[in-house]
């Protein structure tokens, strides 16, 4: 964000590296004087890590890190912190949203407004939101918050994760096609990265069945596009709601043919409320390492490390 890097500006000795004609030339050249990384949406891989041989921490803008290579980073005793809990809120209200938007038909229905096609007759009849059976992928701090706004709507609700959540008063199921094959709507709320790879896979795309409904807001890798394609396509399911994509921003030309899919541009953090409070969390992340060699909000270092 501009304002941020406005504020690193301001208050440390700050370089760019994209504003730099030859990157990889300037951290040969001066890479060796800077003590912490700043990522955002490039992440920082396993070569960049190397190259800068004296950072201490490397500061996440963010709640998922998956473009970072953390195990690279604690082999060199490097700590990495994210952006979690200021964006739960924004992210688990546009859940909500794109779940209404998705059943609803709210956004085909303005596009049959504006084609004149009212005129011609009635917009088709909907699925109802109220009462029905939500099934999360991932009870984490967003997935929670999900599961709370969800209750506001009498939903049941069960989740799937590698092991329950304790103190959480919702059914864990063991497996993901069990609760795709449970729920009328499934949201997907788990971390990116290669343990999730295609977790929605067509198995649980399938199972979901021609009433289901799938809303991902997590990470495009989590979801076999070819496989929700094929389906949405076939109406084995009856819609989904992407905020996510596998090579974004490019998004598969098949799915802007399709009038049961909503497609957003990764705007489920997106407001000015939460992009401000994820910028202080990476001052204050910055802050604290300087002031007392340890990061606020550290994520886990992955095992073997």
């Amino acid at each position: 964000m501009p304002a941020l890097e406005a504020q690193l500006m301001d208050l440390y000795d700050c370089r760019v590296l994209s504003d730099e004609t030859d990157p990889a030339a300037f951290i040969a050249r001066e890479g060796d004087s800077y003590e912490a990384l700043v990522t955002a949406k490039n992440g920082a891989d396993a070569a960049l890590i190397e190259s800068l041989r004296n950072i201490k921490a490397i500061t996440h803008f963010g709640v998922g890190y998956d473009n970072v290579d953390v195990a690279a980073a604690a082999r060199r005793g490097i700590a990495v912190s994210n952006t979690p809990d200021v964006l739960n809120d924004c992210v688990a209200d546009l859940a909500i949203g794109l779940l209404i938007d998705t059943v609803r038909g709210l956004s085909a229905s303005e596009r049959f407004v504006r084609r004149g096609d009212w005129l011609k007759g009635q917009f088709p009849l909907t699925t109802r939101i109220s009462g029905k059976r939500l099934g999360i992928a991932g009870l984490g701090r967003i997935g929670r918050t999900i599961a709370r706004r969800a209750q506001g709507f009498d939903m049941d609700i069960r989740y799937y994760s590698r092991n329950p959540v304790a103190g959480v008063e919702f059914k864990h199921e063991k497996s993901l096609v069990e609760l795709a094959r449970w729920c009328d709507f499934l949201v997907i709320a788990v971390s990116g990265g290669a343990p999730t790879r295609h977790l929605v896979s067509a198995d649980v795309i399938e199972a979901l069945g021609p009433d289901g409904y799938l809303v991902n807001i997590s990470r495009g890798s989590v979801v076999d596009e070819l496989a929700l394609l094929d389906a949405l396509t076939q109406k084995r399911i009856a819609g989904a709601g992407l905020d996510v994509f596998t090579d974004e921003p490019k998004v598969p030309p098949a799915f802007m043919e399709l009038d049961n899919v909503v497609l957003l541009p990764h705007m489920a953090s997106g407001t000015r409320e939460t992009r401000k409070g994820m910028a202080d969390l990476v001052l204050h992340n910055l802050q604290s390492l300087f002031e007392t060699g340890r990061l606020k909000t550290p994520v886990p270092v992955p095992a073997g490390n």
